[in-house]
């Protein structure tokens, strides 16, 4: 790491280049997809991504603090969605038996039903505005890469 007193480590064209890709894509990225399934499903993007996460757990159920970190969102700002979730009929929220703290996040069969109508849309979105852009090569540099600032980050990939 870099003393304090070493000043900046100004990015040069090539760094700056990709970082401005990165960070413009991204944010664009994220907006189609949300749009897609908004236009088509009245369904947020953040809100499909719970509805995943929480399909692909054993009985589709996850403790809100790892759900958090699994969406990168706040508790705080998790909470507030679930709530909405919930309003909608999508998630439930249980208490955790062995801990009176803990509460769960469930998945109930509405929510399953809501994932499967907007999966394929979401997908074809992936795939029409990232994958399909991308050979193998390409594929696995961008999982190693994302992988790599994951892990730096101190996040699971």
């Amino acid at each position: 790491m870099t003393a304090i007193t070493d000043g900046p480590r100004w990015l040069d064209d090539g760094e700056m280049r990709a970082w401005r890709a990165y960070v413009i894509a991204s944010e664009l990225l994220r907006k189609q997809l949300n749009r897609e399934l908004q236009e088509q499903h009245g369904l947020a993007l953040a809100d499909y991504e719970v509805l995943v996460r929480l399909s692909e757990c054993e009985g589709g159920r996850m403790r809100m603090a790892q759900l958090a970190g699994e969406v990168a969102s706040s508790k705080s700002r998790l909470s507030h969605q679930i709530a909405r979730m919930e309003t909608a009929g999508l998630v439930q929220r249980v208490e955790c038996g062995d801990d009176a703290r803990g509460v769960f996040a469930e998945i109930k069969e509405a929510g399953r039903v809501r994932l499967s109508e907007t999966a394929p849309t979401h997908v074809a979105g992936v795939r029409a505005h990232l994958i399909d852009l991308l050979d193998e090569g390409d594929q696995r540099s961008l999982a190693d890469i994302f992988e790599r600032v994951l892990g730096h980050l101190g996040r699971a990939g």
